[in-house]
């Protein structure tokens, strides 16, 4: 890795229940470019009937969005990407 490249901390969909092998993105709290707390409620994802409230591994800046609202991912899927700061 160069100097001048980033270093990401992906946000991944949790498995939150034993049978949950997907969940659908509801929405996103936050938009690429914001800066966001550790712990901070990125996004809204409806889960085995249940919603799910994901947070921010770091402090940093929303890079990027991986998955947009509506679309169906599997449990462990790279949702997004936080530049630690």
């Amino acid at each position: 890795m160069s100097s001048d490249e980033e270093t990401m901390v992906d946000v991944l969909l949790p498995q939150s229940g034993m049978g949950m092998q997907d969940g659908e993105i509801v929405r996103w709290l936050k938009e690429e470019g914001a800066t966001v707390a550790k712990g901070e409620i990125l996004v809204e994802v409806e889960a085995a009937k249940a919603m799910v409230e994901i947070e921010s591994p770091c402090a940093g800046v929303l890079k990027s969005i991986l998955a947009s609202e509506g679309e169906t991912v599997e449990v462990r899927a790279v949702i997004a990407q936080v530049a630690p700061q």
